[in-house]
């Protein structure tokens, strides 16, 4: 792969959106991509669209751990290694299925995993911060949205 000039074109992209994420595999993945030239590694998470082929309604606390996950991982990663991370929005599961999660109900995950983001991670003046920015009262991570 060195020889091929691949790894001086290309950024690969890290795509995982479980809650649960492989932080050590992640780790050693982007070390395998070192040592094969990338000089640049991208993660992709997801703030919606990636719990259920049907899903109606973003359940935050889900996408906010799968950030929290890439957090470690990027903080294990060195500085000028990582170049971004993409948070993905997905709409439906594939061009055969229903809409799934539309994005006024995934506004609020949306700004969870940004400020979580921003902030290196999640606390109760992300939880605030957030309220204000969306005029709510009460954000809940842990149960649907009302």
């Amino acid at each position: 792969l060195p020889e091929s000039g691949v790894p001086q074109l290309v950024q690969p992209m890290i795509w995982d959106y479980a809650a649960d994420l492989d932080v050590e595999g992640k780790v050693q993945l982007i070390e395998k991509y070192q040592r094969c030239g990338f000089s640049k590694v991208w993660f992709a998470s997801a703030f919606k669209g990636a719990t259920g082929v049907n899903q109606s309604l973003t359940l935050i606390g889900h996408h906010l751990k799968n950030h929290l996950e890439w957090l470690q991982v990027a903080s294990r990663t060195p500085p000028d290694v990582l170049e971004g991370i993409a948070l993905t929005g997905w709409q439906r599961y594939d061009h055969f299925s229903v809409l799934c999660e539309l994005l006024p109900v995934a506004i609020p995950s949306l700004a969870v995993c940004l400020e979580a983001l921003k902030n290196g991670g999640y606390s109760e003046k992300v939880k605030e911060n957030v309220e204000k920015l969306l005029g709510m009262s009460n954000l809940e991570i842990d149960t649907y949205m009302r």
